[in-house]
């Protein structure tokens, strides 16, 4: 990261929450102080809490900032998908997949920090993952009323999709041997055949709801 003049103030609370990302991700929350915020983000204590009144309220920033921005890039992908379960499927999948290998960092202490967050923190964000879930659920039990989906277990095929997509921030790199595009794809088909999609999995070209 690049540095200014030490313990010079910044406006804005991005170079706050960037370092704050940086250490959640490499210590954890409870490791991390606010000093050591501060430090990264080469501002004063007393400047971060002119934004934020506790490493809490740092905490729920990030983590709801980053479930309503990944509900904003599935529902967008959703939006502009076909009509057809296996395209909206495809087309959330996709966006789900393409935003964990983007956001690899936020994603991660989005999946290993909720015991950290405070109960109004917590239940927050449990909303939010319960509106991303009925996303899901809802592509998926459609799908199996019409019969394009042959599992006999919708709800849990799509926490079994989700948590695929979870996964994927944990290990994947760009300079591995697939881009993020072509792990959608394969995430697309993974994610097809835990449903027990009936047709084609090649079957048209796949939606771009989400630009990569």
């Amino acid at each position: 990261m690049a540095k200014g003049v030490q313990g010079k103030p910044r406006q804005g609370k991005a170079p706050v929450l960037r370092a704050a990302i940086e250490n959640f991700n490499e210590v954890g929350y409870h490791a991390t102080s606010m000093r050591d915020i501060a430090r990264g983000a080469d501002v004063t204590v007393a400047s971060i809490y002119h934004h934020f009144p506790s490493k809490q309220e740092v905490l729920q920033e990030i983590m709801v900032g980053t479930m309503s921005d990944v509900i904003s890039a599935t529902r967008t992908a959703l939006l502009a998908a076909g009509r057809t379960p296996r395209e909206q499927l495809s087309a959330l999948v996709r966006a789900w997949i393409l935003f964990h290998t983007g956001r690899q960092e936020e994603a991660l202490i989005g999946a290993s920090e909720l015991r950290s967050l405070d109960a109004v923190g917590r239940k927050i964000v449990v909303t939010l993952r319960d509106e991303q879930q009925r996303m899901f659920d809802d592509v998926i039990t459609r799908g199996v009323e019409m019969g394009d989906f042959a599992t006999s277990h919708p709800r849990e095929a799509a926490r079994a999709v989700i948590n695929m997509g979870y996964s994927v921030a944990s290990w994947y790199r760009a300079d591995g041997e697939a881009s993020a595009e072509e792990m959608a794809q394969r995430y697309i088909e993974l994610a097809l055949g835990t449903v027990g999609y009936r047709g084609s999995v090649d079957q048209g070209a796949e939606p771009k709801g989400l630009d990569g």
